[in-house]
C-alpha cells in the first residue's frame, strides 16, 4: 500500500515519506559530474595528480567494510540514547607526528577519557580517534601574506608543507600518497595497541604515568583508577573475568576534504555490492564543505560508511531536514550524526529549532557537541586560542538543550593531543596566554593538552548522570 504524503514542514507541500533504496549508487558516479567543489587544492601538474590516484586506486584498504558496519551498531546506540561517543584527536595530523610516542600518548588521553565517561557516568562509551587521515584543513583565505610575501595559504600535509617558502607551499599531489603511508602507520599501531596488553583495564594506573599527576584532574584519575583497580580485584575474586577488559574498540575518523583522496579509495564490499570509502571508519563534512548541492554531500550520499555533517550557528532547520533527507532517507540510526559547533554564546538559542524540527521530522540521528571551532579567538602575540571555560560553557548549553527538549546529548567532538602542550588558556592546572609560546606545536588550531582533556572528560561524566 502506498504511504500517505507527509507534510514537509520546510515548504507546506507534501512529500512522499522516503523508502529504503535497493542500493545505494557507486560514488564513482559522480566523478563525472560537474559538481561544485570547494575547497580542493588547484594542482600545478593534473597528470602528477593522475598518477596518484591510479595508485591509491589500486592500494589495499585501509578500513575494512566490516568495521564500518561495527561502528555504524554502535552510533545506532548513540542515536537512541543508550552509549555517548567520545571523537578526538589532532586539529591537524602531520608526518613528522607519526611516532609510537605521539599515537600513544593520543591513545593514552582517549583511553582515559573513555574511561572516565564510562565509570563516572556508568554509560557506554564509543570511541572514536581524529586520526590516520586527519591531514587536510579547510581555509578561510586562499593565501597568507607575511611581510609582503603572499604565497598559498597551508591546506594541511596532505597538500602542502607548513614553512612559509614558495618550495614548501607548492601543493603536491604525492602528499597524497605520504598520507596513505602514514595512515597505515597510525592504523597498525593503533591496532596492535588497542588489542593488545596496552588497552587493559588493568593498566589505568599505567596510563597516567609521564603525565602531570599533580593536577586536579590527575588527582582525579588516580583515585578513580583506584576504584577500577578495586572492583577488578572482586571481579577476579569472584571467578568473573569479563572479556571487554582486557582489549578496546577503537575506530578512526576524519574529515572527507579531498575529494580525490576519498574517491580513490572508495571500494565496492564484496557481500554486500555496496560502497565503502575505506580511507576511515567515520567520513565528515564540515562547515565549509557542506553545501547540499556540492560535491561533498554528494559524496556521502553515496558511501554506506558512518557519516556526519558539522553545524554551525547559521545552519537553518531547512539544511538539517535537507541533509536528513538526502544523506538517511531510511532513517536509519547510526548512519547520520550532527557534531554542533555553535559557539558558547549561541549554542543555547540556535540549537534547540533545529534538533525540535529534526525529531519532528522522524530524523534519527545523533548529536554530538563540537565546543571547540566556535570558541576561537587571536591573543595580541598573534596566537590562536580557546578558552577552557568557554569550552566547557558549550558543553553545558549543548546538554541543556538536549535535556530541556528531553533528547539525547550523544557525545563531544574535541581536538586535543597527549602532550602537555599550551594552546587553549585555563583548565585545573591553568595555562596562562603568557604561556602560549612556551610550548605551542600544533599545526593549524589550538588543542587540549592531557590534563584539559581529563578536566573535560570529568566535567561531562557530571553532565551526564545530571
Amino acid at each position: 500500500m502506498m504511504k500517505e504524503p507527509a507534510q514537509d514542514s520546510r515548504t507546506g507541500s507534501s512529500r512522499i515519506a522516503p523508502q529504503r533504496p535497493a542500493q545505494l549508487p557507486h560514488p564513482t558516479a559522480s566523478l563525472g559530474a560537474r559538481l561544485p567543489a570547494a575547497q580542493q587544492p588547484q594542482w600545478p601538474v593534473e597528470a602528477e595528480r593522475d598518477a596518484v590516484v591510479a595508485e591509491l586506486s589500486a592500494a589495499p584498504q585501509l578500513v575494512f567494510a566490516e568495521e564500518c558496519d561495527r561502528l555504524r551498531d554502535r552510533l545506532a546506540a548513540v542515536a537512541r540514547g543508550e552509549a555517548f561517543l567520545l571523537q578526538g584527536g589532532d586539529c591537524a595530523e602531520t608526518f613528522g607526528q607519526t611516532s609510537a610516542d605521539a599515537i600513544g600518548a593520543k591513545l593514552r588521553t582517549l583511553l582515559q577519557m573513555a574511561v572516565v565517561l564510562t565509570y563516572a557516568a556508568s554509560v557506554p562509551v564509543v570511541k572514536v580517534g581524529r586520526m590516520a587521515g586527519q591531514y587536510a584543513k579547510p581555509r578561510s583565505l586562499p593565501t597568507e601574506t607575511r611581510d609582503g610575501v603572499t604565497l598559498p595559504a597551508y591546506r594541511g600535509d596532505a597538500v602542502n608543507g607548513l614553512e612559509f617558502t614558495e618550495a614548501a607551499r607548492r601543493p603536491d599531489p604525492r602528499r597524497m600518497r605520504r598520507v596513505y603511508d602514514a595512515s597505515t602507520t597510525t592504523l597498525n599501531l593503533v591496532r596492535a595497541l588497542t588489542q593488545g596488553g596496552f588497552a587493559d583495564l588493568h593498566q589505568v594506573h599505567a596510563w597516567n604515568r609521564g603525565f602531570v599527576t599533580d593536577s586536579p584532574a590527575g588527582r582525579r584519575y588516580e583515585e578513580l583508577a583506584d576504584e577500577i583497580e578495586r572492583s577488578l580485584l572482586f571481579m577476579r575474586a569472584c571467578g568473573v573475568r569479563p572479556d571487554g577488559v582486557h582489549a578496546a574498540e577503537f575506530f578512526v575518523s576524519h574529515e572527507g576534504l579531498l575529494l580525490d583522496y576519498e574517491r580513490a579509495l572508495t571500494r565496492t564490499d564484496e557481500r554486500s555490492g555496496l560502497p565503502y570509502a575505506t580511507s576511515g571508519h567515520l567520513i565528515w563534512v564540515g562547515e565549509r564543505t557542506r553545501e547540499l548541492g556540492g560535491a561533498h554531500i554528494d559524496f556521502l550520499s553515496r558511501i554506506r560508511n558512518p557519516i556526519a555533517v558539522k553545524i554551525g550557528p547559521d545552519t537553518r532547520p531547512d539544511d538539517i531536514l535537507g541533509y536528513v533527507d538526502r544523506l538517511d532517507p531510511v532513517r536509519e540510526p547510526g548512519r547520520l550524526t550532527f557534531v554542533v559547533r555553535m559557539g558558547a554564546e549561541r549554542v543555547r538559542d540556535r540549537l534547540p529549532l533545529l534538533v525540535e524540527k529534526a525529531v519532528a521530522d522522524g530524523a534519527r540521528v545523533a548529536w554530538v557537541c563540537d565546543p571547540m571551532h566556535g570558541n576561537t579567538y587571536q591573543t595580541p602575540s598573534g596566537h590562536k586560542t580557546r578558552r577552557f571555560d568557554v569550552i566547557l560553557d558549550e558543553v553545558q548549553g549543548f546538554f541543556e538543550v538536549h535535556r530541556e527538549l528531553g533528547t539525547h546529548a550523544g557525545g563531544i567532538h574535541v581536538e586535543l593531543t597527549g602532550n602537555d602542550v599550551t594552546e587553549c588558556v585555563g583548565g585545573g592546572s591553568a595555562v596562562n596566554v603568557e604561556d602560549l609560546p612556551r610550548r605551542y606545536e600544533s599545526a593549524c588550531d589550538p588543542r587540549l593538552n592531557h590534563s584539559q582533556s581529563l578536566d573535560l572528560a570529568f566535567r561531562a561524566a557530571e553532565m551526564l548522570r545530571g
